[in-house]
């Protein structure tokens, strides 16, 4: 696995006349999992988008290895960085293992020659997803939680060294969203990934990330590891909300419990809980 240099460096991104981020840099860790975190609307995935080269910064660059990512050519950028955005779509009845294989598509020569290689990767993939038996189902028969594994398998085949998710656990129950987040961390262990994404969830994110990245307003309102980033007054700057952070009894790590939003008094939290008789 190879050291590569990640990062944002003055960024601005938006969508027409409409500014979203402004002047946002960020430096990703390698070997590491981390998450954005924010309220919506704050920037998040047109960060995450910009990161993956889908939306052009109007200023600034994002960097690898030295480089703007968006001068590079198509196929190099993808043998080292593969995505998997918020809602991924597949062709009607396709089964998961051509599905997977199409995540080897950088790695094909200009004959689009199959190798002993990519059957490899492909077997790997579907065996560290847990998804090799579900191999000839048609992927739109499957669940929510095994179709996310089998997207994430696609992003495994494709075998780069960054991997960046735009929320992978939206529509998952909380027992799917474990499972995902356990295998992108096993994925970090076995394979040494860089894996990027974004996330709703704070608690979660604390729990399973190296680092954290809170956003507000298309900035970067704190940075660091868990204990760095969730405090009572980021998340008060951040979120609006007052809270209470607890250590979580089964990962040490911080836990958010709320107490409501900012600005407003217990009294007024407490009336308006009040169902009228």
């Amino acid at each position: 696995m190879t050291d590569h240099e990640f990062s944002a460096r003055g960024v601005s991104v938006g969508y027409g006349d409409r500014p979203v981020i402004g002047g946002l840099d960020l430096q990703v860790p390698a070997h590491r999992v981390g998450a954005i975190i924010g309220p919506n609307g704050c920037g998040k995935s047109t960060l995450l988008r910009t990161l993956s080269r889908q939306l052009r910064p109007s200023a600034g660059a994002v960097l690898l290895d030295g480089r703007a990512i968006h001068s590079m050519p198509t196929r190099e950028v993808a043998k080292v960085l593969g995505l998997l955005p918020q809602s991924p779509t597949c062709p009607e009845g396709i089964v998961v293992e051509d599905l997977v294989s199409r995540g080897r598509t950088p790695h094909r020569g200009s004959f689009g020659r199959w190798t002993s290689a990519d059957d490899e990767a492909i077997a790997l993939a579907l065996e560290e997803t847990g998804t090799a038996e579900l191999a000839e189902r048609p992927v739109d028969e499957l669940s929510g939680g095994q179709r996310q594994r089998v997207w994430i398998a696609m992003a495994l085949a494709q075998q780069t060294d960054l991997l960046l998710l735009d929320e992978p656990t939206t529509f998952l129950d909380l027992a799917y969203q474990i499972d995902v987040l356990e295998l992108l961390v096993r994925l970090n262990e076995s394979r040494g990934t860089t894996i990027v994404m974004v996330l709703h969830d704070i608690n979660l994110a604390a729990r399973y990330c190296d680092w954290l990245a809170a956003m507000r307003d298309g900035t970067v309102r704190a940075r660091g590891g868990p204990r760095e980033v969730v405090d009572v007054e980021t998340v008060r700057e951040v979120f609006d909300l007052e809270t209470v952070v607890i250590d979580d009894p089964v990962s040490g790590a911080p836990l958010v419990v709320p107490r409501g939003r900012a600005g407003r008094s217990a009294g007024e939290r407490t009336a308006a809980r009040e169902v009228p008789a």
